[in-house]
């Protein structure tokens, strides 16, 4: 098969590594993660060069399957999600390499030791728990039972437990099997190029990193509203609800990203101990801080109570008390059924003094200039400031300068979130995972919300949430809806 433009690209200098032969087993491979994602996800870094030079994937879950089941699964789960042509040619190599075993510990070892046999290599170990919390810890111990442990990593999905006493005896059970340093626990928000992106734009650039602290920044929003409801995913959602699922696991480690001081190298060690001193800073978060909304319809939705209190929408403002971003809040909001699906970090900058300026000349009007990066899978920048409007007298108007990575060349190149973190996860980078102290101190200053929750209050489906989340960061307004829309690709 010829080379394509992509793997020239990825493979080129300055490329990801490739990793070692592997046997990567995923857990829940028939659910609809796995389905939507993983699968399409492997697929793509086997075209792209970034797969290793042998592999295998088994496949296990509670469907009774064999392989030949599996392969159909895995197929129709690439023709629907997969974002590359689907060819025979492709299709065949990578359908070799699956096989599918049932989650016992005995069926797990013959399983491994089986594609391990067909590598023919001493292969690495991945094992990918794309389970609910609740089943992590039985599976883990099924590992440990099965022998497994040896050249191995676990990728363990979020959420990590549902508060500070459940996420610590995870970590315990998965410290009975697997050493930290083998652990991989995930965000995928993480591993999106923008949030790439971002720490090098701060950290590259001489002009930003002097205006980014308290002296030059008003506040900080981190926005992730979704126009999706639950779907068939009440039972899961009911155990979660949104502060669990959005804000402790992803929202709390953008704030980090952004918040954090610049590293002495881009080692991933040194990365891991700036973001776990930003954790370490962050000020336990109030009831009296967090708006909770559910929309109209979800106890009706199916494996909802009908009496639930699990908020579907959250508003939360998150003080961080060091030197850089004392008095900075950041506001933190995340739900379902809301106006737009966007993804979106906006940094306002403190407003300067406007006497100068004649009265009615609309400096101001606008609200602060604002730094504000998209988070979707095509990242964009925008940096909003007032300017003169031509003609005669002194008008001021709101202008933007964007950038779209769409509009480089290499956009096609970009691995997608899950793809660039299992391939991390594959060679043993762990720049973009969060460890054992760092999910245990955002459950530990969540506790005050968790055991003393804020009212519910109800919200239309397609609306911005409750009308209380206004209140909540008021003098200031939320940057979500833009009244200045992303321009499109020229």
């Amino acid at each position: 098969m010829a080379v394509s433009t992509d793997e020239k690209t990825l493979q080129g200098e300055g490329a990801l590594p490739k990793p070692e032969p592997h046997v990567l087993v995923l857990f829940g491979a028939t659910g609809d993660l796995a389905r939507r994602k993983l699968l399409p996800g492997l697929f793509h870094l086997q075209q792209v060069g970034l797969m290793p030079e042998d592999y295998r994937i088994v496949g296990t879950s509670l469907s009774e399957l064999d392989d030949e089941k599996f392969r159909e699964h895995v197929r129709g789960a690439l023709e629907e999600f997969c974002r590359v042509d689907l060819s025979d040619e492709d299709w065949g190599p990578f359908s070799e390499r699956l096989s599918y075993v049932p989650s016992k510990a005995d069926a797990l070892a013959a399983g491994v030791a089986s594609a391990e046999e067909a590598i023919g290599k001493e292969a690495r170990r991945l094992f990918y728990l794309s389970v609910p919390p609740a089943a992590a810890g039985s599976i883990v111990r099924t590992l440990g039972e099965a022998g497994l442990a040896e050249r191995a990593r676990v990728v363990m999905e979020k959420p990590f437990g549902t508060d500070l006493e459940s996420a610590r005896e995870l970590n315990d059970t998965v410290h009975e099997v697997f050493a930290e340093e083998q652990i991989f626990r995930i965000d995928h928000f993480l591993g999106k190029e923008a949030a790439l992106n971002l720490l090098t734009l701060r950290f590259a650039n001489g002009f930003l990193e002097p205006l980014w602290n308290r002296e030059h920044i008003d506040h900080v929003q981190i926005d992730v509203p979704e126009t999706l409801s639950i779907g068939t995913r009440g039972d899961f959602y009911e155990g979660t609800g949104a502060f669990r699922d959005m804000v402790v696991t992803h929202l709390l480690q953008i704030l980090a990203v952004v918040a954090m001081e610049p590293p002495p190298s881009l080692d991933p060690r040194a990365l891991v101990d700036e973001k776990l001193k930003v954790f370490r800073s962050v000020l336990p978060i109030e009831t009296g801080h967090v708006v909770r909304g559910q929309y109209e319809g979800y106890r009706d939705e199916e494996g909802v109570a009908a009496d639930s209190e699990v908020e579907t929408f959250v508003a939360a403002k998150v003080l961080v008390d060091n030197w850089r971003w004392a008095g900075v809040p950041f506001f933190l909001r995340t739900g379902k059924c809301m106006a737009e699906s966007a993804r979106v970090i906006s940094i306002a900058f403190r407003e300067p003094p406007k006497s100068m300026f004649p009265e009615g000349s609309g400096v101001g009007a606008a609200g602060p200039d604002h730094l504000t990066f998209d988070l979707s899978e095509t990242p964009r920048l925008s940096l909003s400031f007032y300017g003169k409007r031509p003609g005669p007298g002194m008008q001021l108007e709101k202008a933007s300068m964007q950038f779209s990575l769409g509009e480089t060349a290499e956009h096609e190149e970009v691995l997608e979130a899950y793809e660039r973190l299992i391939h991390d996860a594959m060679t043993g980078d762990r720049t973009l995972f969060t460890t054992a102290e760092g999910v245990e101190r955002l459950w530990e200053i969540s506790a005050p919300v968790l055991d003393d929750p804020s009212p519910l209050r109800e919200y239309e489906k397609g609306s911005w949430g409750p009308s209380e989340k206004d209140d909540l960061i008021a003098p200031r307004r939320w940057r979500l809806p833009f009244e200045r829309k992303w321009r499109g690709n020229t």
